[in-house]
């Protein structure tokens, strides 16, 4: 039996009760609309404020947020789906997957092209505006789609090459594991995730390392950017710990059978929604002029209903 028929089949033997089935979804679905909420919030105080929209630091940041929306609802869909629906066909269940794919790649280079502009900020302020422009942000956001779209394509490619059309039509339990089953498809994986590990852990190591020397000598934004560039690590440490997700869950599959439904539901929390939580943390709380802007805007909401 290969990994994916044996994660259905536990799946299948060890179902969770009605009643632990409503708690989570109703965790989820709290979670996601909080998360949302706030996301929308800060998507509308940027189209609103010229400050924002004409810096390429919050575009970047709402790149970001708008990245995290489109994630968290699609894997909230997914998570629904998978206690209402069950099972649902493979072609869907692609697309759905690609879509969430893309998003969840995204998020660590969103993440080390920010630290970037930080470093830029901090260490050479002086080349800050010539380098980090509206324009070159811009065409860094297109590099970021552009380097998913190359990562995750791969997967569709490779089983529209090695599967019968039939294979679409099949109702599957949707998991990455279960839409794209081909073996070679996982050694990619592999091989892809820990490129990007390594990539972009130097990048935040580097720049984390050059801010610190910088704010030994400079003024206090060097060491709020130091602080900044520790929370951007901390979420990166958990969306990166997402690319050991799988691992864990065949660890959890082999040692505890009865609990593999439980593991799902707590790496959904901790890789895909925790980390989706901390962006509007980062800019949204953190930084004193969005926060200004973004309390405004709540307050007006407030008095308005």
């Amino acid at each position: 039996m290969n990994v994916s028929a044996a994660n259905v089949t536990v799946v299948l033997d060890y179902r969770d009760s009605f009643l632990k089935a409503v708690i989570k979804n109703i965790i989820v679905v709290v979670l996601s609309i909080s998360i949302n909420y706030i996301n929308a919030g800060i998507i509308y105080t940027f189209s609103k404020q010229q400050i924002f929209y004409t810096n390429p630091r919050y575009i970047l940041f709402v790149h970001l947020v708008i990245n995290d929306m489109i994630q968290v609802s699609l894997t909230v869909a997914l998570f629904i789906i998978s206690y209402i629906l069950y099972k649902i066909q493979v072609f869907v269940c692609c697309i759905l997957m690609l879509i969430a794919l893309f998003t969840t790649e995204n998020t660590p280079l969103n993440l080390a092209c920010m630290a970037m502009e930080c470093y830029i900020a901090i260490c050479i302020p002086l080349r800050h505006a010539q380098i980090c422009t509206i324009k070159r942000t811009r065409l860094l956001i297109l590099l970021i789609w552009t380097t998913s779209l190359l990562s995750v394509l791969p997967d569709l490619f490779i089983t529209l090459a090695t599967e019968p059309l039939d294979y679409f039509n099949m109702h599957v339990f949707c998991l990455r594991e279960t839409a794209f089953r081909n073996p070679r498809i996982i050694e990619r994986r592999n091989i892809t995730y820990i490129v990007y590990l390594v990539l972009v852990w130097c990048i935040i190591f580097y720049i984390h390392f050059r801010i610190i020397f910088t704010a030994r000598i400079a003024n206090k934004d060097a060491k709020k950017a130091r602080n900044t560039i520790l929370l951007h690590g901390f979420q990166l440490l958990l969306c990166m710990a997402g690319y050991a997700e799988h691992l864990l869950k065949q660890a959890v599959l082999q040692w505890f059978p009865k609990y593999y439904s439980d593991s799902l539901f707590a790496c959904y929390i901790i890789f895909q929604i925790l980390p989706r939580s901390i962006s509007s943390i980062i800019y949204g709380i953190r930084d004193k002029t969005f926060r200004k802007h973004l309390k405004g805007h709540l307050l007006c909401q407030l008095r308005s209903h």
